[in-house]
């Protein structure tokens, strides 16, 4: 007599698998991640922050448009999650934020330039170029090249630190020193941005 061996009844086996492959739960996606910028629950931004932070370049554009957003939370979280990422794709738009309202915003991009180094400096010497009698920019350029000129790229800034700092409301600077401190910012900018050319040559 033959035995059969013992078969498994299908409906414990359909359920054994269930258990044991728990089903995957779905990818937030960006625009939910960019709409949870804004909660009030510091919880959920800091998990939306990080998941833009880790797509990298996929989230720049989301995270550009976002420092447009009338909500301060939400523009706090893209400046912040821009200069995590650090590429010079969004340079422009941090500069532009420079000129925020709110200055815990124009700190942060001032932050995520200073953290971009040569590869952020362009579109700020150009805005400085062309808008050099911009308070804000002024204040938040000082924040970057103060911090830039401490490193390799002194030689190339520090005209235009000095010539921000000559200008710059609230600091005591005699007249002469001004003088001697060469140019206006928009020549020094546009004095910076030939010798940054020049660096970038091979």
């Amino acid at each position: 007599m033959v035995t059969k061996g013992k078969q498994e009844n299908p409906k414990t086996q359909s359920a054994s698998r269930s258990a044991t492959q728990a089903p995957r739960r779905a990818e937030p996606s960006v625009e939910n991640l960019i709409s949870d910028l804004s909660s009030h629950n510091d919880g959920t931004r800091v998990r939306a922050r990080y998941a833009l932070v880790a797509m990298g370049r996929a989230a720049l554009p989301s995270l550009i448009e976002a420092l447009k957003s009338h909500k301060y939370l939400t523009r706090w979280e893209a400046a912040k999650a821009l200069g995590e990422i650090g590429d010079s794709e969004a340079a422009p738009a941090l500069v532009r934020t420079l000129e925020d309202e709110d200055f815990d915003v124009r700190w942060l991009a001032a932050e995520g330039l200073t953290k971009m180094g040569i590869k952020g400096l362009k579109p700020l010497l150009e805005a400085l170029r062309d808008r050099g009698d911009s308070g804000l920019l002024l204040e938040g350029a000082h924040h970057v090249f103060h911090d830039l000129t401490k490193g390799g790229l002194k030689k190339s800034l520090t005209p235009v630190l000095a010539a921000l700092e000559a200008i710059e409301p609230g600091r005591e600077v005699p007249w002469a020193a001004t003088h001697e401190a060469g140019v206006e910012v928009p020549r020094a900018a546009h004095d910076a941005l030939e010798m940054l050319k020049k660096l970038r040559k091979p």
